[in-house]
């Protein structure tokens, strides 16, 4: 395809403003919790078309305009040529259930799009951007979260190499904080600035709220549901996220007892998840382990179990044990 062609022979610039070393300890040393960085080969898709577009760097082009004082036209080598900065950012689609797998955390390269905007010329009273993939797919993000200092981008590369077809390739959008569908076109060509009174994007067409900022939110990845452990000393583990706040604390508790402190890995930024880690001294029988978070502004973690639709899933992620 003109897309792998043309991906390969892509040189990403080294970024103005690099992403600092993964600090020690970040990533604990427990068999079968997931990778602090995800590998691109098994980051979460959800596409809305069959097979993804088919756009190479050599024809791709982004317009910003809209309510603008400069209208913006962009090819990828402008693009390659701007200010790139470089952060780890987790992302979450909306449609993850309590406990699912539908996030991941990687390394993006990209031009943030607060310089953008800024070259634009925002006019007054716009409160949104309507972002459009090559594939049609449109997305509608808040305004602010564009120029409130949170590393949003237009995002040109993951985990050291240029965006994969699957994920974007040439340029995708990268918004901490905020649900996919509200934040993440990939295939990105077309950015309109404008307000939510004035369009629908695909999925608030389909019941999907307008708004939505990602949840606080934990998860056990060991032991998984139904295992077999034996008595003893058991190594629970996890990961937690709540991006643009930062996790806090992550407790555990067992058949609906007390909730004990986890130990947490060492943070890496406010807009990446964070492992965690509990010793269980488990006694024979079958047990329930349940996990919550704390957000690093002191929001405890909902209890509340609501369905993914219309502004993503909640609740406390539970596995049950058998300890034999």
């Amino acid at each position: 395809s003109a897309a792998i062609a043309s991906r390969a022979d892509v040189t990403v610039p080294s970024p103005a403003s690099p992403a600092a070393p993964i600090p020690a300890g970040s990533q604990l040393d427990v068999s079968g919790l997931t990778p602090y960085v995800t590998p691109n080969r098994v980051f979460y898709r959800i596409d809305t078309a069959l097979v993804p577009p088919d756009v190479s760097a050599e024809t791709w082009t982004l317009r910003i305009h809209g309510a603008v004082d400069n209208e913006l036209e962009l090819d990828f080598a402008d693009l390659l040529e701007r200010r790139l900065i470089e952060r780890r950012v987790t992302l979450t689609c909306v449609s993850n259930e309590v406990g699912g797998d539908l996030v991941g955390n990687a390394t993006w390269i990209g031009v943030p799009l607060r310089d953008l905007l800024e070259e634009a010329g925002v006019q007054d009273g716009a409160d949104a951007v309507l972002s459009t993939s090559a594939d049609g797919f449109t997305a509608g993000t808040p305004l602010a979260a564009l120029t409130d200092g949170r590393d949003a981008m237009v995002a040109v590369a993951m985990n050291g190499e240029p965006l994969p077809i699957e994920h974007g390739f040439p340029a995708r959008m990268v918004v901490p904080g905020l649900y996919g569908y509200v934040s993440a076109t990939k295939w990105v060509t077309d950015i309109e600035v404008t307000s939510f009174a004035d369009f629908s994007a695909y999925w608030t067409e389909r019941g999907w709220a307008e708004q939505a900022p990602i949840k606080t939110a934990s998860r056990i990845d060991v032991p998984s549901s139904f295992a077999r452990v034996e008595p003893g000393s058991v190594t629970v583990a996890g990961v937690a996220w709540a991006q643009t706040r930062g996790i806090q604390a992550v407790e555990v508790r067992v058949d609906g007892g007390g909730w004990q402190p986890a130990r947490l890995a060492a943070p890496d930024g406010v807009d990446s998840w964070r492992q965690w880690v509990w010793e269980w001294q488990a006694d024979t029988g079958s047990h329930n382990l349940e996990v919550r978070a704390t957000d690093g502004n002191g929001e405890p973690q909902t209890s509340e179990r609501v369905p993914p639709r219309p502004d993503g899933s909640s609740g406390y992620h539970a596995v049950a044990v058998i300890v034999a």
